[in-house]
C-alpha cells in the first residue's frame, strides 16, 4: 500500500510567488481565507437574518468557530491516537482548519431555507438530477467556479483539503456504485428524503460536474477507508460542526431573548417527571399530545433509537436531559440576558464550559457504525448534542413568526431564479447580461456538453430519460448557472437584485450583484 502523506498533497497547485505560506495546506488555507466567496459568508444567514444587530452568528463567523473547535480536536486526536490516525490516512490540524473554513461556502442566501427552495427548483424546473446541495455547492466553488487558484480554475487545493470536505463521499444517484443509500443501514445523510422517493440521497458532497475532483482526493485513501466513508479529518470538521451549531446558535437565541426560560424548562422538565408513563404511550398518542410539554422530547427519544441504536441509550439521554436542564435552563435561561457583562459572561462561561467538555471527550475508532464517522464525541456528550439541537429545532426553527419570514423569503429566491432563467432566455438582451452569469454559462456549457458526450446517464432527472439534444444540454447547463449565480448572492444582494429586476428598485445603480 502506497504512503498516502505525499498522495494527500497531490493534485493540487504548488504554493506560486503570491503565496505567504510555504506549506501547501497552509496555502489552502491562505487561499480559502481570502476567497470572496468567504468574505461573503459574513452576508449570508446562520438561521435568521441578523438585521445588523451584530447579536447572531452569519456564516462567516459560524465558520471561524467551527475552525476554531475542529483545530482544537485535531491536535487532541493527534496527539492522542498517532498510529490509528496513520493507518486511516492521518490528522493534520492544518488540513482540518481549512476544510472547516470551506465548508459553508455554498451556501445560499437564508440559510437552509434558501438550499431547500434551490434545490426544488433546480430538480423540477431545470431538471438538475443533482438539484441543489450546499455541501456540493461549496466542493464546486472550490474546485471549479471560484478562479483564486493559480489555475485560475477553483483554488487548486490540496487531495486532502479536498477530501476533508466531503462530509458526504457521494453524488446525489451515481457515485460510488454501489450508491451508499442502498446499504443496509446508510451512512448519515445517504438515504433517501421520506417525503421524496426516488431522488437519491438528501445530503451529498459533490455534483456529478465535480465528480472527477471528488474521486481524485478520494484517491489516497482508497484501501483505508471505505469509499462513503468520511476522512478522519472530515469526520473531525463535521463533528466541529455539529458542536457549533449546538451551542452557539442555543446562545445567540438567548441573546436575543427568543429562547425563553418558561416554555424549554416545561419541556425538559414535564419528561423528566412523566418519562416512565410516556414511554407507555403508542407513536400515534404521543403525537396527538405534541403539543403539551414533554411529548416532542419523547418523540426524538424514540427516533434516536430508531435511528442510532449503535449509540443511544436512555440512561444517558436521561442524563443528557438532567445537565442540559440544568445548566442551559436553570443557570443561563434563568436571567434573561440585558446586555451587561454580567450577562456576556454568563453566556461566554456556558459557551467555553461546554466547548471545551465535548472536544475533550472525543476519540477516533478504527471500527465506526455507518452512521459515524472514526471520530466520536463521547456517548454522554453525543446525547446531550442531541438534546440541544433538539431544542434549538423546537423552540426557533419551528416558530411560526420565523416561518412567516421564511415563505416570503422562499418566495424571493423563486421568482428572482425565474427571473434570471427569463432573462437568459430573451435574446434581445443576451449581450447585456451580468458578467458573472454570463461566464457560469459559458463554463456550464461546456462541463454538460462533455458529460452528455461521455456521461449521459448521469445527467437523467425526474423524468428518467437522459436529455436529447443541444438544446436539452444547453438547457440544464442554463440552469446549473443561474442556480450557481443565486446561490452566491449575499441576503442582501438577494434582495436588491430582485427589486432592481421588479421595478421597485429607487436607484438606479444597485449595489455589485457579483462577486
Amino acid at each position: 500500500m502506497s504512503d498516502p502523506r505525499e498522495e494527500r498533497r497531490s493534485h493540487g497547485a504548488p504554493p506560486v510567488a503570491f503565496d505567504l505560506a510555504a506549506s501547501e495546506f497552509r496555502v489552502d488555507r491562505d487561499r480559502i481565507a481570502g476567497s470572496p466567496f468567504f468574505a461573503r459568508l459574513g452576508g449570508v444567514t446562520q438561521v435568521v437574518s441578523a438585521s445588523g444587530s451584530g447579536l447572531l452568528h452569519n456564516r462567516l463567523t459560524h465558520s471561524v468557530k467551527v475552525a476554531q473547535v475542529a483545530r482544537a480536536i485535531a491536535e487532541r486526536l493527534a496527539a492522542e491516537y498517532p498510529s490509528l490516525i496513520d493507518a486511516l490516512g492521518g490528522c493534520d490540524a492544518d488540513v482540518v482548519e481549512a476544510a472547516a473554513l470551506a465548508h459553508d461556502l455554498g451556501h445560499p442566501p437564508f440559510g437552509h431555507l434558501g438550499e431547500q427552495v434551490l434545490d426544488r427548483l433546480a430538480r423540477h424546473r431545470f431538471a438538475l438530477a443533482d438539484g441543489f446541495e450546499g455541501n456540493a455547492q461549496s466542493f464546486r466553488i472550490v474546485t471549479t467556479t471560484d478562479v483564486g487558484g493559480p489555475s485560475a480554475v477553483g483554488l487548486d487545493l490540496t487531495a486532502a483539503v479536498r477530501a476533508a470536505m466531503l462530509k458526504y463521499p457521494w453524488t446525489r444517484l451515481h457515485h460510488p456504485e454501489p450508491h451508499p443509500r442502498f446499504m443496509s443501514e446508510p451512512p448519515r445523510g445517504a438515504s433517501e428524503p421520506s417525503d421524496a422517493p426516488g431522488t437519491g440521497s438528501g445530503k451529498f458532497s459533490a455534483y456529478v460536474t465535480e465528480l472527477d475532483d471528488l474521486e481524485q482526493a478520494r484517491a489516497p485513501f482508497e484501501g483505508r477507508l471505505a469509499d462513503w466513508q468520511q476522512t478522519v479529518e472530515a469526520s473531525v470538521m463535521d463533528t466541529a460542526d455539529d458542536i457549533a451549531y449546538a451551542i452557539h446558535d442555543i446562545t445567540d437565541f438567548h441573546r436575543i431573548g427568543v429562547l425563553q426560560h418558561a416554555p424549554v424548562s416545561a419541556e425538559l422538565g414535564q419528561w423528566q417527571s412523566n418519562a416512565a408513563t410516556l414511554a407507555w404511550l403508542s407513536d400515534e398518542e404521543v403525537r396527538r399530545q405534541e403539543r403539551m410539554p414533554g411529548r416532542s422530547l419523547e418523540l426524538l427519544r424514540r427516533r434516536m433509537h430508531e435511528k442510532d441504536s449503535w449509540i443511544v441509550s436512555d440512561e444517558a439521554f436521561h442524563a443528557a436531559v438532567a445537565r442540559v436542564r440544568s445548566e442551559l435552563v436553570d443557570e443561563l435561561l434563568s436571567t434573561p440576558f440585558d446586555g451587561s457583562v454580567e450577562a456576556e459572561q454568563a453566556v461566554a462561561r456556558f459557551s467555553m464550559r461546554w466547548t471545551s467538555r465535548l472536544v475533550e471527550e472525543m476519540s477516533v475508532v478504527d471500527n465506526p457504525s455507518t452512521r459515524s464517522g472514526h471520530v466520536l464525541l463521547g456517548g454522554e456528550q453525543w446525547h446531550e448534542v442531541q438534546v440541544l439541537k433538539f431544542l434549538h429545532r423546537k423552540f426557533v426553527l419551528l416558530r411560526p413568526d420565523l416561518a412567516l419570514h421564511q415563505r416570503g423569503q422562499a418566495r424571493l429566491i423563486t421568482n428572482l431564479v425565474e427571473a434570471l432563467d427569463q432573462w437568459l432566455g430573451d435574446r434581445f438582451e443576451a449581450d447585456r447580461l451580468p458578467r458573472r452569469l454570463h461566464d457560469l454559462v459559458e463554463l456550464a456549457v461546456t462541463e454538460y456538453e462533455a458529460l452528455a458526450r461521455s456521461e449521459p446517464a448521469v445527467l437523467v432527472g425526474a423524468t428518467g430519460e437522459a436529455p436529447q439534444g443541444r438544446d436539452a444540454v444547453h438547457a440544464l447547463a442554463r440552469g446549473r448557472a443561474v442556480i450557481d449565480f443565486v446561490s452566491s448572492l449575499t441576503d442582501k444582494q438577494a434582495v436588491s437584485l430582485m427589486d432592481a429586476l421588479s421595478g421597485r428598485s429607487a436607484q438606479p445603480w444597485s449595489d455589485a450583484f457579483v462577486l
